[in-house]
C-alpha cells in the first residue's frame, strides 16, 4: 500500500514540476514579447505589400486590378480606393465608388499632366445623406523612368491630409515598379519568342533545301525511304516551327534531333556515325525549346562536313543532382579558340549565330552562370556543354 502511494506521490510531484515549467515559459514570453509593435507593425505592411504585389506583377488589367485594390486601400489608409486607366476603373474598393466618373475625369487629366492632383469636397459635390467622400488624392501609376498610363486614386472622409498624399503617392510609385517588373517580364517572353523566330529562320534555309535534296535523290532509286524520309521531314518541321511554348522537355527536343539526323544520314551515308549516351532520369527535364538543336546542327554542317572520311557526334546527358549536364562533341574540324567567342562578333559567315542565340537564351532563364561552354581548337573538334537545373520556377514544358 505504501508502494503506491508511493507511486502516486512520484507521479503529482513529476506533473507539478511540469506545470511550473510551463508557467514559467509562458510567464517569459510575455516578459519577452513575440514582437515589439514596430515589428508587428512592419510585417503586416510588408505582407500586405507582398499580397498586392503578386497581381500587379501579372500585368494591369481588370482581373489583377481587382485582386491588388483592397490591399493597397489597407496600406494607404483611405476609406475608398480606386485603379483607372484611361476612360475606365478597372477596380474599386470601400465607399464612395458613385463618385467613379468624377474621379475618372481627374485622373485622365493626373496622367496626362504626369502629377498628381488633390481634390477637395467642392470637387465631390453629392446630395446623398450616406456619402463620405470629402476629398480624393490622385498619383499617376508611374514606374522608374516611364511614363505613367494608369492612376491611383485614393478617397479621403474629409479633406485629404498630408499623411493620406503622402501614401497615396508612395503606395502609387511602388505599384508602379511592379507594373514595371510585370513589363519588363513581358518584353524578356517578347525577345525570347523573337529570338527563336530568328533560330528558326537561321536553322531553315540551308537545312530544307538540302533535306529535300536528299529526299530527292531516293524518289526512283528507293521510294520507300524515300517517304520515310518525307515522313521525318514533316514531323521535324512541324517541331521546329509548332507556334506555342517557349519551353520544352529533353525528350522532345531529343526526338527531333533523330529525325534531324536521320535525314543527314541519308545525305552524308556512312561518314556521319552517331553516338548517344542519354540517362533516362533526365528525359522529363525542361529547357528552353531549340536549345540543343542548333548544336547538333552545328557540329555536322561546320563540324564534320568539313572533314575528310567519317565523323562522329556524341550527344550525352547526365543526371548531376540537381542539375542535368548535357554535352554535344564532334571530331570535326574544330576552330581557333583565339578568334571564337560567343558575343557574335566573330562568325564570318554567321556560322555561330545558333551557339550565340542558345547561349543568351539560356542565361536569360537559368542565370549567366548556366551558359554554353564551348572547348575547340583546330582540327581536334568541338565540345559545347551546357548545365540545366532539373527544376526552375520559369520552365513549364
Amino acid at each position: 500500500m505504501n508502494g503506491q502511494v508511493g507511486s502516486v506521490l512520484a507521479v503529482v510531484a513529476v506533473l507539478a514540476a511540469l506545470a511550473a515549467a510551463v508557467v514559467a515559459v509562458l510567464r517569459l514570453r510575455a516578459r519577452r514579447g513575440i514582437a515589439t509593435a514596430m515589428q508587428r507593425a512592419t510585417y503586416d505592411v510588408l505582407h500586405t505589400a507582398v499580397l498586392a504585389a503578386e497581381p500587379l506583377r501579372a500585368g494591369l488589367t481588370p482581373a489583377t486590378a481587382g485582386k491588388a485594390v483592397r490591399h493597397l486601400r489597407v496600406l494607404v489608409g483611405a476609406v475608398g480606393l480606386a485603379i483607372v486607366d484611361g476612360d475606365r476603373c478597372l477596380a474599386y474598393d470601400g465607399r464612395g465608388a458613385h463618385h467613379e466618373q468624377e474621379l475618372i475625369a481627374a485622373a485622365r487629366k493626373s496622367v496626362k499632366a504626369q502629377r498628381s492632383v488633390v481634390l477637395n469636397g467642392s470637387d465631390l459635390l453629392c446630395d446623398r445623406v450616406d456619402c463620405v467622400a470629402r476629398g480624393a488624392v490622385i498619383a499617376p501609376l508611374g514606374g522608374p523612368g516611364g511614363a505613367a498610363k494608369a492612376a491611383l486614386i485614393a478617397v479621403a472622409d474629409g479633406q485629404p491630409a498630408p499623411g493620406l498624399v503622402q501614401a497615396t503617392l508612395e503606395a502609387a510609385r511602388w505599384a508602379g515598379s511592379q507594373l514595371a517588373v510585370a513589363e519588363l517580364e513581358s518584353s524578356r517572353e517578347r525577345l525570347a519568342r523573337a529570338e527563336v523566330r530568328a533560330l528558326r529562320a537561321q536553322i531553315s534555309p540551308h537545312f530544307i533545301y538540302n533535306a529535300l535534296t536528299a529526299i530527292a535523290s531516293f524518289v526512283r532509286t528507293d521510294p520507300e525511304r524515300a517517304r520515310e524520309l518525307i515522313l521525318e521531314f514533316a514531323e521535324f518541321t512541324r517541331y521546329s516551327f509548332r507556334a506555342h511554348g517557349e519551353f520544352t522537355t529533353l525528350a522532345e527536343e531529343l526526338r527531333s534531333i533523330d529525325r534531324y539526323l536521320t535525314i543527314e544520314r541519308a545525305r552524308f551515308g556512312d561518314r556521319l556515325q552517331v553516338r548517344l549516351q542519354i540517362a533516362p532520369e533526365v528525359l522529363p527535364v525542361g529547357l528552353p525549346f531549340l536549345c540543343l538543336q542548333p548544336l547538333v546542327e552545328n557540329a555536322v554542317r561546320h563540324g564534320l562536313s568539313r572533314k575528310p572520311g567519317v565523323g562522329m557526334v556524341s550527344i550525352e546527358a547526365r543526371d548531376a543532382g540537381a542539375e542535368c549536364h548535357i554535352t554535344v562533341e564532334d571530331d570535326g574540324v574544330g576552330m581557333d579558340p583565339a578568334v571564337f567567342t560567343l558575343d557574335g562578333s566573330d562568325s564570318e559567315d554567321g556560322q555561330h549565330v545558333g551557339l550565340v542565340n542558345v547561349d543568351e537564351r539560356l542565361r536569360s532563364v537559368f542565370g549567366d552562370h548556366n551558359g554554353l561552354v564551348v572547348e575547340t581548337a583546330p582540327g581536334s573538334g568541338t565540345k559545347v556543354s551546357m548545365r540545366v537545373p532539373k527544376f526552375h520556377p520559369q520552365v513549364r514544358a
